[in-house]
């Protein structure tokens, strides 16, 4: 997380994080699903170990580990409280925590895969395209890097109303009015950029290519993979 203001404002709902992603990221299952699947071409060389960057409570690292059960993990994250649970949920799969900011200089890599879910998008745009050549540094030639995020609409209307619909999906999953307010209030905090503006700055750090496999509304799950 980019600020101490955004670290604080998730630190406080830790325990109860992974239940309220139910209900406040709509296509739940397909969200994280498709980011799982497209690490799939790597099996045939290997995913053996994998950078989570602002793991929070290891959602996305629990959906890797059911896929890649020789996985071993390493968690990035500024706040101590999602970390201890997530190590508690994922035991011995956790190779490594990492209690620090994004913005900083990344564990030494090689990794097979980079991850990330619903993080980078606390950072400024000119972090987010330091972060991609930081990830691109540390993966292994022919590793993939995989973002589950929340991204800007490519015009302020379009934004708009992606919140709209956001806001409307939740409320249809179950979401009550205070957790959907107390969600707004922590998306103060968002720094989201254009899916367009990702994939050109991933391109630019050095990956062999970089796609949107998918996007519903303001949810979109962007992959890039380095050259052999």
């Amino acid at each position: 997380m980019s600020s101490s203001a955004a670290l604080r404002a998730f630190t406080e709902h830790a325990p109860e994080y992974t239940a309220l992603r139910r209900r406040l990221v709509p296509e739940y299952d397909k969200f994280y699903g498709i980011a799982v699947q497209a690490l799939r071409p790597l099996a045939e060389g290997r995913v053996e170990r994998v950078l989570d960057l602002g793991a929070g409570t290891g959602l996305m690292t629990a959906q890797v580990a059911d896929a890649f059960p020789d996985a071993r993990f390493e968690l990035l994250d500024g706040s101590t409280a999602m970390l201890a649970e997530a190590q508690q949920t994922l035991g011995e799969l956790v190779g490594a925590v990492h209690v620090q900011d994004m913005a900083q200089a990344l564990p030494e890599g090689p990794f097979d895969a980079v991850i990330s879910a619903l993080a980078i998008h606390h950072l400024e745009d000119p972090d987010k395209q330091r972060l991609y050549e930081r990830i691109f540094g540390v993966l292994r030639p022919g590793g993939m890097f995989v973002n589950s995020e929340q991204v800007a609409g490519p015009t302020p209307e379009l934004t708009l109303l992606y919140d709209e619909r956001w806001i409307a999906m939740c409320r249809a999953l179950g979401a009550s009015e205070q957790e959907i307010v107390d969600a707004l209030e922590r998306r103060k905090h968002d720094r989201c950029a254009t899916v367009e503006s990702q994939l050109g700055w991933l391109r630019e750090a050095g990956f062999a290519w970089a796609d949107c496999y998918y996007k519903e509304w303001g949810m979109a799950v962007i992959c890039a993979r380095k050259g052999n």
